[in-house]
This record gives structure tokens, C-alpha cells and sequence, in this order.
């Protein structure tokens, strides 16, 4: 796995092998109460129970175990909503790496709190992400640090296809795998998974419709800028990744869309029947089971919960 290229099923066994000493497996649910409202057999597979709440360590600590004494000494530096961020202080710690994450202003402070109580120190900068990524790839430029791209980096993708190794493995029949794109890296790494243990499950992504920029860029096949105004800060990039859209490109099966009215309501249903914290953006694949039930009815269906940091703000605004 170098460069850029694309990281396929041997890859993720790797980063699998890897990152067992640091993270256990994630439970694998099934809710009778979701499968009453979607006419589905929900299984929820629960990254929102990893140390950080959120799906994205597994990539963190697959890539930081694997980088040279160099690039520990240099340290590393990213851009990050928050997620991101965390999974990087969190291997950051582990392997004894100074990390600086970048965050927009008003980034979530359970995540940013949790950031710094890991060791990192955080850097708000900009109005969203993508002003705190220019600002994080200026700095990695300035003092030499080791950039950490939310998405165009294959050992990231190959630790959370993991998460879907997990899956199959626990429910092979699985049929439908349901996965929220920000980045993509998620999506990208279930479709690398799935597609080479079980070609006929079905993956698809979903995103907002206040930041669609990813999904744009998947219909359109070329890497587009869209704005963002979604609530939900895990799916809220106004540019598409390169190296998720290549696999998303050629392996994911449909990509749609969801509202924030959708999110919102999907994430007060998560919270209610699963007794799980859930943050927007990790409610997504259940909003988009709940707006097409006729689409899912009588299958087996697995949806990614990829992150419970909901910040208190956001989750008194759930109930009116």
C-alpha cells in the first residue's frame, strides 16, 4: 500500500492485525423496535462504542503504528470537524507522536475536548472545515509536520474497512450495508470489504443535502465544490477526496441524500431505540432506510452508527 493507490481486501487484514492490540470489535446489534418502523432486519453496527465515540480510530491507529521513527519525530498534523482529529490524538498518544489538529471556529466541543484531553493541541481556525484544512496544510508545509488527510491516505481507509470485515463476519447474509459519506473514507472502505468478500451486498453511501458536495462528485464522476450548511459537522465538507471517490467510483453501489429534518429525526429515533448517544452524522444510514422503507423491506440490513459525540447543544435542539 503506497502513495495514493487504493487499498484492497489484504490491506485491511493488515491494518486489522494491527490495530486488534489498541481496539476491540464493535458490537453488531439487531433492534426490534427499527425493524417494526422500516419493515427491515436492522442490524446497527456500533462505532459510536469505540474510545473516541467514532469510527475513524480505526484508521488512526492502523497509520500512526506504521509510520518511521522519522515521521514520529516530525509529528503530525491535521484538519478535522472533529472525528478526524480525535482518532489522530488518540494514535498520537498511543505511539507517543505529537499531534496538532485543526478545527474550524465552531467546532463540536465534545470532540475538541476530547482532542486536547488526549495530548493534542488544537487549532480553531476558519469558518468550517475546509478553511481549517488550507490552514492545516499551510502549517504541515511550514514546520515539516507529517499531514494526516482525512481522506486521501490508504491506511486510513483500510483501518475502518475493518469495521465491515467485522460485520460480515458476524451476519454473513448480510444484504444491504448503509454507510454516512463525509469524506468518504468510510464508504470507500466497506466497498473495498464487501465488494471482495461478498460482491452481491449492496453499499450504499448517504449524505446530506446541505453538504453534498461527495455526493455530487460521485454522480458526476469528477471531484466537485459544493457549499455546506448541514447541522451534522461529521458529514459537512465542501470538497469531495480524491482517492474515496476512485473506489466509491468504481465499487459503490448507490449514493443518496438525506435532509437535515431527516438527520434530526433519525438521530432523536436512534437515541430512543437503541438507548445509544448518537450524533447526527451517525444517524445518517438510518434516515436514509426510514425516507425509502420500500426499498429495504424484508432484507437484511446493516447500518453504520459511525459516531455518538453529540455535543449538549445539539442534543437539547432533538426534542421540541
Amino acid at each position: 500500500m503506497t502513495g495514493s493507490s487504493a487499498p484492497d481486501l489484504a490491506d485491511v487484514l493488515g491494518a486489522r492485525q494491527r490495530i486488534a492490540p489498541y481496539l476491540r470489535p464493535t458490537p453488531l446489534f439487531r433492534y426490534p423496535a427499527l425493524d417494526a418502523m422500516t419493515g427491515a432486519r436492522i442490524w446497527v453496527k456500533h462505532e459510536n462504542h469505540q474510545p473516541v465515540g467514532a469510527f475513524k480510530v480505526r484508521g488512526g491507529v492502523n497509520l500512526i503504528s506504521r509510520m518511521d521513527a522519522g515521521e514520529r519525530a516530525r509529528g503530525v498534523i491535521a484538519a478535522s470537524t472533529g472525528n478526524h482529529g480525535q482518532s489522530v490524538a488518540y494514535a498520537a498518544d498511543l505511539f507517543g507522536v505529537r499531534a496538532v489538529i485543526c478545527v474550524p471556529a465552531q467546532a463540536n466541543p465534545v470532540k475538541v475536548e476530547s482532542m486536547r484531553a488526549l495530548g493534542a493541541e488544537v487549532v480553531s481556525y476558519g469558518r468550517d472545515f475546509d478553511e481549517a484544512r488550507e490552514h492545516c496544510e499551510k502549517q504541515a508545509a511550514d514546520h515539516r509536520y507529517r499531514y494526516i488527510h482525512s481522506g486521501n491516505e490508504p491506511a486510513l481507509i483500510a483501518g475502518v474497512g475493518t469495521y465491515t470485515l467485522e460485520v460480515l463476519e458476524a451476519q454473513p447474509d448480510t444484504e444491504v450495508i448503509v454507510v454516512p459519506v463525509g469524506g468518504g473514507s468510510g464508504a470507500a472502505g466497506a466497498c473495498v470489504v464487501a465488494k471482495a468478500v461478498r460482491p452481491s451486498v449492496e453499499v450504499i453511501g448517504v449524505q446530506s443535502a446541505a453538504a453534498p458536495a461527495a455526493y455530487l462528485s460521485w454522480r458526476g464522476r469528477s471531484l466537485v465544490e459544493d457549499a455546506t450548511s448541514t447541522f451534522a459537522e461529521g458529514l459537512a465538507t465542501r470538497t469531495a477526496f480524491e482517492l474515496p471517490q476512485q473506489i466509491l467510483w468504481e465499487l459503490l453501489d448507490d449514493f443518496v441524500l438525506v435532509s437535515d429534518g431527516a438527520l434530526r429525526c433519525a438521530t432523536r429515533v436512534m437515541i430512543e431505540k437503541t438507548r445509544n448517544l448518537v450524533e447526527p452524522a451517525g444517524a445518517a444510514a438510518l434516515a436514509a432506510v426510514l425516507a425509502e422503507p420500500q426499498r429495504f423491506a424484508g432484507r437484511k440490513v446493516a447500518i453504520v452508527c459511525s459516531g455518538g459525540n453529540i455535543s449538549p447543544a445539539q442534543l437539547v435542539t432533538l426534542w421540541p
